[in-house]
């Protein structure tokens, strides 16, 4: 079953988010992916937004650069967790996204990763965590996750002293 939704602006948004869905297979969390802009297609932004709950989504995933409204406009719709990824698309390299991802007014939360691909798997993760909480087989498969990168970096560190 889908249970996160991943939506992004643009089809240039493609390969930041390919991280997102990569670790998402990785992780054995079925997904869907959509491109809607919440400024030249909102009507449908909408409509993927108010179906997603039918559609047993738990997460939604929302990746823009530039002015980035999609998960403000995406969370204005919905009580799902909204997870916003800020690119780093314009020539103010994702901060201008940042900003807009993270600056929502009270009432309306939006959970802001940092901008671009770090942003993109840490999305990933954070969905991955939301839907832990009630599913054991996920928790232990973050834990092992978790204890792989622990590993990784003592590994680096072995290398360094040889």
């Amino acid at each position: 079953m889908k249970k996160v939704m991943v939506l992004m602006g643009s089809k240039s948004d493609l390969p930041a988010m390919e991280d997102t869905t990569g670790l998402l297979s990785e992780l054995g969390i079925g997904f869907d992916v959509h491109i809607a802009s919440a400024h030249r297609t909102p009507e449908y932004v909408r409509e993927l937004v108010l179906s997603a709950p039918g559609r047993g989504i738990k997460v939604i995933i929302a990746a823009a650069g530039y002015a980035a409204h999609l998960a403000g406009v995406v969370a204005a719709h919905t009580n799902l967790p909204v997870i916003g990824v800020p690119l780093d698309s314009s020539s103010l390299q994702g901060f201008d996204a940042l900003l807009s991802t993270a600056q929502m007014p009270g009432g309306v939360p939006v959970a802001s990763m940092g901008i671009g691909r770090a942003g993109a798997v840490n999305a990933a993760l954070f969905a991955a965590e939301i839907l832990a909480l009630s599913d054991e087989k996920l928790s232990k498969m973050l834990e092992s996750y978790r204890e792989a990168q622990r590993k990784r970096v003592l590994s680096a560190d072995e290398e360094l002293k040889k």
